[in-house]
């Protein structure tokens, strides 16, 4: 029956598998998707009722900007505030000074912060035209064919027809592929970074599957999911005319922006458009956080409130009394209204008159200010990758200063502190351990040889996208660059043959993998039945298949050099005009060259057909006859001849596209034992065994890697005995409880796997990343049990996920163990050294991994963060009563070392010894409420702390334990999406642009591309954004206190009247403009100490943050301050014009000279750097105040009602009274910043410690501060 559109539930009932028991799956309010020609009118209204595909991204249009920005910013306090005194100085009883001048601050500071606001507006403006107007071909039911329309008039239910390297402009459902097992291939760099393809496949069962596909046949109905920001997930099910259902998953869908590869044609219909689009609904743009800084701000604010209220109050009281005081006065007094209510209307005149106290400007200074931070930040060359030709990225604009108050960095392992360049390093299968001793010889040859090719690379200039390329980069990028110099053509290519060989002789040696002796003989068996060696049946069927799981448990996406995504055009110019050559062409030239590089066995000739060789193979032998072999340590080759040879030519290469560097090592080993993965489609794998030639393998499922799994399986139809096999790869510690040894052959089994984990436990302890390689042989009755279920998951609309993985589950039991790997992922450059500076700048370092507890202490040694002498507190429990017993035994242990460091006197505490070590199941109790306490304690105690075998959610757990419970600045820094939590809940989070993709990166506050950039971002850019804000603050707190007391003080002198002694205009223009700009340049360029400095000294970092530079009582001391000065500013021109006739406004001049060659130089004397910059703005400030004044005195007659400036400034600056006055008053004013012993207003803050530097020597730094 035709849904209505008043559809909004969808009850599926699905038999189970006895044939009694039903499942009632149900899609609660979800989407109809149906062509966009159908006939059905309520269908066709219900269509009409999705979002189209045009985006806006844009906040205002031309009539909503006014009121809509004017709104948005009345939500800051600071502007509501200055409006009603705006509007407060328009009553008349209360009115301070024209009232239109009164409108002058906030009106500027709106229009500055809405001019902004336009401009930014306008860039979104124009990038959604650009976007919107996007061609893309959609079918059209009247003219029977594709036509071309913009991406903006695409609607929900058109047919959207797309070739190779074309954007998708919606989220489609994939109903056709030229490919003819029904493949797309994608890439979604645009969408989440990620360069590598990944597969999607046509919906299962289309009626039309392999044929020339046409709308117009095209009669299903589509229902899935409201839209959401789920990538991973879609959900939903399309009904056939014929009735049957056929479930859809995020396999079917095409995302949004991402890019078709490899795959000539696919057609699909659009089921999400515009805004309703997963793409769309991820784009959160810049994250915003509150810096703690900020937050501080705010407290001070709110007494600047209080210090005006006081001021106000005072004023009032005291033209209350002064009003009362008068009987018969010989002037003019206003006797009709009673002192109380004068003193009332005088509380309002003064906040208007003293509103500059609150600073107006401040928050759009510290705008400026960050950004101008960012701006330093981003464009640090220290901070560059040349390699990977990037930079760091500022992805919140508004955190800059918390980088200089971290206390606790969560960093991942793999990738973080590690290279994530996975290769395969050693292997043992059937209980045989594999060392591989060539190849590790191979690999440290390569990495001294890389961090040779790191220094010397040649570097081209790019005339296109202005970035370098290095060298070690040239061939391998696999976007289309294009490079032109004007050098001469034979020195290009010159450069262009020494960057290609180096290249390709590091990314072969790289991926590439030397054959262990031992295991090549057995293998060359197959091919060569004469060998010495005569392995057992049953040792060479693990053999097999532990390499032909290698090569096809995984999502490796298989391409080539000379398909279009992976040309490289590189072009030079030659003073003849000669032919520009591709660097292919560069490439076939130079081919001839020898470099030695190492590749896989040779090939021999294949002997026997397949069906012999199964016979050989898999026939289970006698018992008794099995014999457990080891390998032999001897060298002699295989086959006569040196296991390393030529590479083969690089246009015959195979390019292996994986979501992961383990994949990829892990093929390119099974390559390298020539089973060579050669093909993928969604049914079938096409494989090169050893002594049999190409095989076409059947794929039947993939069950894909997950989270809480930890492992990945295949089930395919075994190429040789017909059996389906499940393949499964994973982590040790989930294989190794899922392999189970058969009844019959108990003995045999429990050795393999007991020699298996003793070598999973020697690869642990050198370090390297262990995997294990498992498979099970189904029944046809079991797999087809099993895939009822399955297709029942498969085809669920709600808990789809919850039932694939119980089917998952099903599946991987009672699993055969075939044997493990270890590869070898080398540690970052500079990571010990990052470490060791991080430590002994006050940061506490903890690492929490998903890998072994073993691997994880053998790198924590490698990068320094464990020392012989730290003590190792591990806790492994297998209960949580033995969890909560052994924290109470591990703090008594820390705590007693901490008093044995009180009897010893030792300076150092004992506590920074001790490192704790736990897994993930303890883990998981520490974080539970009864023993949270405990392992704060514990860990809190602790010099560094590293937890193992720990989930995603463990991970953004503890570091919100952390950060909650201890009250500390965290930063969280990772590189893969298994992080992106623990970046999320940190204070600062950063992402390091590495090898697992871009999501860590989209969702960190800071984006860096090596772990040792940290040292220079937090120990360098951290302190000085926080020093430099800091004091930025406090100086704009002292200059408006400054300036408001001279108002203040005047009252005494006027009877709290509210009059002033200063015209209007200098005195709302004084804080808002001439001396808003200094602030500016001292927020961004002051350096209180030399970045090489901050380098070799990093207990400066700690120290910053023990010095307190913006606590509570800093600011009570920046008041005593300004109070201080405005009283030598104002007292010494009363005295020194004393018992003359001059008026106020010319009493007022030399105050206001002085209060700004006051303001001026003070900052001079606080800044810590001098530039022509810095004396440019004081210049131009000084200016500004002087042609103002001087061309207000000369032309305006009645600018400042009551009073009239005019030549008053030109006659006082003709007196030399004014130039002593001021010269006086600014010195007796700054005397004690100068020379501060002894200056109740200035805080002397000597810090010196001792440091043992490098060489031994005892090194005392004192750092004086003045605030």
């Amino acid at each position: 029956k035709t849904p209505s559109a008043q559809w909004t539930r969808t009850h599926l009932i699905l038999r189970g598998l006895s044939g009694n028991n039903l499942c009632f799956v149900t899609l609660l309010s979800g989407r109809t998707v149906v062509p966009s020609f159908t006939e059905n009118e309520e269908l066709k209204e219900l269509l009409q009722l999705y979002k189209s595909n045009k985006i806006r991204t844009t906040k205002y249009s031309f009539l909503s900007f006014l009121p809509k920005n004017v709104f948005e910013q009345l939500h800051r306090f600071a502007n509501v505030y200055f409006i009603f005194l705006a509007a407060l100085n328009f009553v008349p009883v209360v009115e301070a000074f024209q009232p239109e001048i009164a409108l002058v601050p906030i009106v500027l500071v709106l229009s500055l912060t809405a001019l902004k606001d336009i401009c930014e507006d306008y860039r979104r403006f124009k990038t959604d035209r650009l976007i919107n107007g996007l061609l893309c071909r959609v079918y059209s039911s009247t003219q029977q064919s594709y036509v071309d329309q913009c991406w903006k008039n695409v609607q929900v239910g058109d047919f959207v027809h797309l070739s190779c390297n074309e954007i998708i402009p919606a989220d489609m459902l994939l109903l056709y592929s030229s490919d003819p097992h029904g493949v797309c291939y994608i890439e979604t760099a645009n969408l989440d970074g990620e360069t590598n393809l990944k597969q999607r496949q046509v919906v299962s069962d289309f009626p039309l599957q392999g044929e020339e596909f046409t709308p117009e046949s095209f009669h299903s109905r589509i229902e899935c999911e409201n839209p959401n920001n789920d990538l991973s997930r879609f959900r939903g099910y399309m009904e056939h005319s014929n009735g049957v259902r056929v479930g859809l998953h995020s396999g079917n869908l095409l995302l949004r922006s991402c890019t078709i590869r490899n795959t000539e044609t696919v057609v699909g219909i659009v089921v999400y458009a515009g805004h309703e689009t997963k793409a769309m609904m991820n784009n959160s743009g810049p994250r915003y956080k509150r810096s703690k800084l900020e937050k501080h701000l705010n407290t001070d604010i709110l007494w600047c409130v209080v210090l005006l209220f006081v001021m106000c109050l005072t004023a009032a009281i005291g033209h209350g009394l002064w009003m009362n005081s008068f009987k018969e006065s010989i002037f003019q007094v206003d006797t009709e209204t009673p002192p109380a209510l004068a003193g009332f209307y005088i509380f309002w005149t003064m906040v208007i008159v003293l509103q500059v106290l609150i600073p107006i400007s401040l928050y759009v200074s510290i705008e400026i200010v960050k950004l101008g931070q960012i701006y330093f930040i981003h464009n640090d060359l220290s901070l560059y990758n040349k390699q990977l030709d990037s930079r760091i990225q500022c992805r919140a604009l508004n955190i800059t200063e918390d980088l200089g108050q971290i206390q606790y960095l969560f960093s991942d392992k793999t990738g973080t502190l590690t290279e994530n360049k996975m290769v395969f390093c050693r292997c043992s299968i059937f209980g045989v351990e594999y060392p591989h001793e060539e190849n590790a010889r191979r690999l440290e040859v390569y990495e001294s040889e890389n961090t040779e090719t790191a220094v010397c690379s040649v570097t081209l200039k790019s005339g296109y996208s202005g970035k370098s390329l290095s060298c070690r980069s040239l061939s391998c990028n696999r976007s289309s660059v294009s490079l032109h110099t004007e050098f001469h053509c034979f020195y290009i290519l010159f450069l262009l043959l020494a960057c290609w060989v180096s290249t390709c002789r590091s990314c072969v040696q790289a991926k590439e993998v030397v054959p262990d002796p031992a295991l090549g003989r057995k293998l060359n068996w197959l091919t060569n039945h004469s060998s010495s060696e005569t392995p057992s049946s049953m040792e060479l069927t693990y053999i097999t298949d532990f390499f032909l799981a290698l090569a096809i448990c995984n999502s490796v996406v298989v391409s080539s050099p000379n398909q279009p995504r992976h040309v490289v055009i590189c072009r030079v110019m030659s003073f003849k005009r000669t032919p520009l050559k591709s660097l292919e062409e560069v490439k076939l030239m130079f081919q001839r060259f020898s470099f030695s590089p190492f590749s896989a066995l040779s090939p021999s000739q294949i002997k026997g057909s397949p069906h012999s060789l199964k016979s050989r193979l898999f026939i289970r032998g006698k018992r008794g006859s099995l014999t457990l072999s080891t390998p032999v340590s001897n060298t002699t080759d295989v086959s006569g001849s040196n296991l390393t040879k030529q590479v083969e030519e690089i246009t015959d290469e195979l390019v292996y596209e994986a979501e992961s560097p383990d994949e990829a090592a892990l093929v390119h080993a099974a390559r390298a034992y020539r089973c060579t993965l050669r093909g993928r489609s969604a049914e079938s794998l096409l494989v090169d065994l050893p002594g049999i030639g190409s095989l076409a393998i059947q794929l039947l499922h993939i069950l894909p890697f997950d989270s809480n799994r930890k492992r990945m399986s295949v089930v395919v139809r075994h190429p040789l005995t017909g059996q389906v096999v499940v393949f499964t790869k994973g982590a040790d510690s989930v294989i190794m409880d899922l392999a189970e040894s058969p009844t019959d052959q108990t003995e045999v089994y429990s050795h393999i796997k007991e020699k298996t984990q003793k070598h999973l436990d020697a690869y642990a302890r050198e370090g390297l990343r262990t995997l294990c390689i498992a498979k099970k042989v189904l029944k046809e009755d079991e797999y087809d049990l099993w895939l009822k279920a399955h297709m029942l998951a498969e085809s669920s609309i709600e808990n789809r996920e919850e039932l694939l993985l119980e089917s998952a589950q099903r599946l991987e039991t009672n699993l055969t163990l075939l044997g493990t790997t270890g590869i070898v992922d080398r540690l970052q450059e500079e990571v010990p050294e990052t470490i060791a500076a991080l430590q002994r700048a006050g940061i506490k370092v903890w690492v929490l991994t998903g890998d072994k507890q073993e691997t994880a202490i053998n790198i924590a040694y490698a990068c320094k963060l464990l020392c012989a002498s730290d003590k190792l507190l591990t806790a492994n429990c297998g209960s949580k009563d033995a969890c909560a017993a052994l924290f109470e035994d591990l703090i008594l242990e820390v705590q007693g070392g901490e008093s044995l460091t009180a009897l010893t006197g030792n300076g150092e505490s004992m506590s920074s010894s001790f490192i704790l070590v736990t897994d993930g199941r303890t883990l998981g109790w520490a974080l539970e409420d009864e023993l949270r306490s405990n392992f704060l304690e514990l860990s809190r105690r602790c010099k560094a702390v590293i937890c193992c075998r720990s989930t995603p959610l463990q991970k953004s757990q503890v570091v919100q334990l952390i950060r909650d419970h201890l009250g500390v600045m965290t930063l969280a820094v990772g590189d893969g999406a298994n992080d992106v939590s623990m970046i999320q809940v940190a204070d600062v989070g950063i992402g390091i642009s590495g090898q697992e993709g871009m999501q860590a990166v989209m969702s960190s506050d800071f984006a860096i591309s090596r772990f040792k950039h940290l040292s220079k971002l937090l120990l360098v850019h951290g302190h000085w954004c926080y020093s430099r804000l800091a004091n930025m603050i406090q100086y704009f707190i002292y200059k408006n206190v400054m300036y408001v007391n001279l108002l203040f003080w005047y009252q005494f002198f006027c009877g709290f009247s509210g009059s002033v002694m200063t015209n209007s205009w200098v005195l709302i223009l004084f804080n808002l403009i001439f001396t808003s700009a200094p602030p500016l340049i001292y927020g961004i360029l002051n350096q209180d100490l030399p970045a090489d400095t901050l380098m070799e000294l990093p207990e400066l970092y700690q120290d910053a943050q023990t010095s307190k530079t913006f606590v509570p009582y800093m600011f009570w001391i920046t008041v005593l301050d300004a109070f201080y000065q405005s009283l030598v500013c104002f007292f010494v021109p009363y005295f020194a014009y004393a018992g003359s006739d001059v008026g106020v406004l010319s009493f007022g001049s030399p105050i206001n000279a002085s209060a700004l060659f006051i303001i001026l130089l003070h900052q001079v004397i606080e800044s810590n750097t001098l530039t022509w910059i810095h004396m440019v703005v004081l210049v131009l400030s000084c200016t500004s105040y002087f042609g103002f004044v001087l061309l207000l005195s000369g032309f305006c007659v009645t600018c400042s009602p009551p009073v009239n400036p005019l030549g008053i400034e030109l006659l006082q600056m003709s007196h030399s009274l004014f130039y002593i006055t001021c010269v006086l008053t600014t010195v007796a004013a700054l005397l004690p910043s100068v020379f501060p012993l002894g200056a109740l207003h200035n805080s002397l803050i000597i810090k010196s410690f001792t440091l043992m530097t490098p060489g031994g020597a005892n090194v005392v730094i004192t750092d004086t501060a003045i605030h």
